[in-house]
């Protein structure tokens, strides 16, 4: 690698004068991330070795509020792009020996002399601003993470609780797999929200894909049926499962009071549609 460096009293006009050898020394310490550089750019739009020079002279410069704000810009960007924590890590931990690097042949060059206190106290300083970065964009990585599996699963759910209308006054609610205290939220406003829109009268909610529910589940249940009631809907339950009843029974509860019960799908439909028909 050419060490021939263009001279200068500042360390930021350092840098930016020996750009080539600062990229050279950023790629021959980089050992995962340099055969990456060029699918990362097309990737994401990401230039490593401008934002790596970037980095260096905020925190030389220690210009914090811009650090901060680009850790949390990188770490969206890293996020949305699925690129890894690990690339990451490697690659901020190659900018800090580059920055040591060239600090070191910075001094060599001027004539600089620390003294052990200084050399301590500059150390400090430029690691601590580094490892604030690296706070920053962790944070920023993860909530980015943690917002879009929550956004992802609200859909789910909300594909998960799908109300079919079958004719102008009757729809049908398939309710299938485990129920837990989110997904009976999600069932309560899906439902209610769709009553409202479709101006349904009945809505039949087919149980046969539930094998159980939670006793307080199973109480928020009742009060999403007393719910469906009061938007002048009528809630038809079809296809309860015996392991499902039996735990009702057991634990006094009931829903004849809140909805009418029936055997299966089928049967219901055919029995409500025919009576829309006779209308």
């Amino acid at each position: 690698m050419d060490t021939t460096f263009s001279k200068k009293e500042n360390i930021n006009d350092f840098i930016i004068e020996n750009r080539n050898i600062f990229q050279k020394k950023l790629l021959s310490e980089a050992v995962t991330v340099a055969p990456k550089i060029n699918e990362i750019l097309q990737k994401g739009n990401i230039n490593l070795l401008e934002n790596a020079e970037k980095l260096s002279l905020y925190v030389i410069e220690n210009k914090e509020d811009q650090l901060i704000k680009f850790a949390q810009q990188e770490g969206i960007i890293w996020a949305k792009h699925a690129l890894t924590l690990a690339l990451k890590l490697e690659w901020v931990q190659v900018i800090r020996r580059t920055i040591w690097y060239f600090l070191y042949h910075f001094d060599e060059l001027n004539g600089n002399s620390r003294n052990r206190d200084e050399f301590f106290e500059l150390e400090k300083l430029i690691n601590n601003r580094l490892d604030k970065f690296i706070n920053n964009f962790f944070i920023s990585y993860s909530n980015y993470k943690d917002d879009l599996i929550k956004s992802q699963r609200k859909l789910v759910e909300h594909l998960s609780v799908p109300i079919i209308p079958v004719s102008k006054s009757v729809a049908v609610l398939p309710l299938i797999g485990m129920i837990d205290g989110y997904r009976i939220k999600i069932i309560e406003e899906k439902a209610l929200i769709e009553i409202s829109n479709l101006r349904i009268q009945r809505l039949i909610m087919d149980m046969s894909g539930i094998a159980d529910m939670e006793v307080d589940v199973i109480d928020h249940f009742i009060k999403v049926l007393n719910a469906i009631s009061m938007m002048g809907c009528k809630p038809i339950l079809t296809g309860l499962r015996p392991e499902l009843v039996r735990k009702m029974v057991h634990s006094g509860i009931s829903f004849e009071e809140k909805a009418e019960t029936k055997g299966t799908l089928q049967q219901t439909l055919w029995e409500y549609l025919s009576m829309d028909q006779a209308y």
